[in-house]
């Protein structure tokens, strides 16, 4: 029976360190294939509520009726306070793949407290994955220009605050943001075009981010109410497209109107932005600058022509050049990114463009002087940068508020006295006693009854004896011929002595003839 040899391995035996660092590297190139890509959505503006539609018009696919699986469900919205946060896994068109994980952060308030939360997350790993979202509303479009204003001026100022190896990355991501979308020759015939760059035009990439920017205009539903309930012409809303699309060309953002019943392009831009690509559904951004409601500006596709060519007489050029007076980062908002506070006494100097000079108005103000707010009648460019949202009321000092005050209570006490010295004055003419008219006695009688007194054993109603009175004097005063003018106040009626004597002497006579016994 032939013997069986043992094979044995001419290799040196290897110990357990060795064999671990075999095996590291392998389950590391595996697990790192494995890992999803991790994409970053700065959100800023916007309210609680405005942020959650948002959120809502991103995750949901326009163009697909398909209901996405249980396992895709949303998940929680911390967005009350402050800096918010939530994800949303970005799935394939046929929700089984997961294509990558986009980290939000939310930001509400341009606040230079709340501004350094951003910080740590602008780092080289995030940077290049990252895409920045200001939303605007259509509700208060007279706001967009400032508001803008406002949010450039907090991502400048972060951006000067960061490191040396993230400003390294962010002048990588401008090279390459420039160029992209910017090749001559789509057309498989052009093949020898691809690689020819078209120049950057007047107004373009003026005032770079490092950071893509893209800017959401949300509520694009309340555009006929504007119309039709405030009188809004087709100029205004024209005049709005052209000053957004002459500011965004400066920083290379996009533009797009959203509505919460058809968020459009939404979806499709903020994923081709970030380099979110579905292999089963390749979709292209298509501009669209007709559409009042549906406005869509693609990254690098517009230009001054093109702005001007929607109406004539927009000044493109002025408005270019005060935008890079309006977006000079304030003093204070260097400081509180920096972590300290301005000191007492010390003067905010720094770019509040809207404070110019006069004769040189800025180009915030310039846009609210045309587009004004129509519950107010006057423009809000009076309105302080760090009062945003707000009307600012000026009141009056103190001390001239209670002088004049003080006047008031003096005019109403000389007013007081001089009704009181009335009345008294009434008072002291008044009689001692007091007449009542004739249509009181009915009235009187009713309470107290007649007035009845003794007279020698006679009771006489005194109301009675009143009216004969009356009557008297009444008959006194006429004759059978008729009224006669009756005898001055100061003369007494005289008396016939004749009559009164014949009267006397009938009285004697018959007196004398009168028998005596009786």
């Amino acid at each position: 029976m032939a013997s069986t040899s043992r094979r044995t391995s001419t290799f040196p035996p290897r110990n357990e360190q060795e064999q671990e660092e075999i095996w590291k590297p392998m389950l590391d190139n595996i697990s790192s294939g494995k890992r999803l890509p991790e994409k970053s959505l700065l959100v800023l503006g916007g309210t609680p509520d405005t942020q959650r539609d948002f959120l809502e018009s991103v995750a949901n696919d326009a163009s697909s009726n398909r209901r996405p699986p249980d396992r895709a469900r949303r998940p929680p919205i911390a967005n009350q306070f402050a800096l918010g946060y939530t994800y949303q896994d970005v799935l394939d068109t046929d929700h089984e793949d997961t294509l990558a994980r986009m980290s939000l952060y939310l930001l509400a308030q341009p606040s230079p407290s709340f501004t350094p939360l951003i910080k740590p997350y602008l780092n080289p790993r995030t940077l290049p994955h990252m895409l920045v979202v200001i939303l605007l509303d259509w509700n208060h479009p007279w706001l967009w220009v400032r508001q803008l204003r406002d949010w450039i001026r907090v991502l400048r100022s972060l951006i000067v605050s960061l490191d040396d190896a993230s400003k390294e990355v962010l002048e990588e991501n401008i090279v390459a943001l420039q160029d992209k979308g910017r090749t001559q020759g789509s057309e498989p015939s052009a093949i020898a075009m691809d690689t020819v760059k078209v120049p950057l035009g007047p107004g373009e990439w003026d005032e770079p981010l490092g950071i893509p920017l893209c800017v959401v205009c949300q509520n694009a539903d309340k555009i006929e109410a504007l119309e039709k309930e405030r009188g809004w012409k087709e100029e205004q809303f024209d005049f709005i497209l052209q000053y957004l699309r002459t500011i965004l060309l400066k920083h290379g953002a996009s533009l797009v109107y959203t509505m919460p019943s058809a968020p459009g392009s939404l979806q499709t831009l903020i994923h081709s932005t970030l380099g979110i690509k579905s292999l089963l559904k390749q979709e292209k951004l298509k501009h669209n600058v007709t559409d009042r409601d549906r406005v869509l500006v693609p990254p690098n596709w517009d230009s001054w022509a093109k702005i001007r060519i929607l109406r004539d007489g927009f000044d493109v050029e002025g408005v270019s050049q005060k935008w890079s007076a309006d977006i000079e980062i304030p003093q204070h908002m260097k400081l509180a990114v920096n972590g300290t506070a301005m000191e007492d006494g010390q003067v905010d100097t720094a770019g509040d463009a809207d404070e110019e000079e006069a004769g040189a108005p800025s180009a915030t103000a310039i846009f609210e002087d045309t587009i004004r707010n129509p519950d107010q009648d006057f423009g809000l460019s009076a309105v302080h940068s760090k009062q945003t949202n707000k009307i600012e009321v000026e009141s009056k000092d103190t001390q001239d508020f209670l002088a004049g005050q003080l006047a008031q209570l003096e005019l109403l006490r000389l007013d007081d006295e001089a009704e009181q010295k009335m009345k008294a004055s009434k008072k002291k003419d008044e009689p001692m006693y007091r007449t009542y008219p004739e249509n009181a006695n009915g009235v009187l009688e009713e309470h107290i009854g007649p007035v009845q007194f003794n007279m020698g054993g006679i009771q006489v109603n005194a109301d009675e004896m009143v009216k004969h009175l009356q009557d008297r004097e009444a008959n006194r005063t006429v004759s059978p011929e008729g009224p006669s003018t009756p005898p001055p106040p100061h003369q007494e009626p005289k008396m016939d002595n004749d009559k009164l004597a014949s009267f006397f002497t009938s009285l004697m006579s018959k007196g004398s003839n009168s028998p005596r016994g009786g």
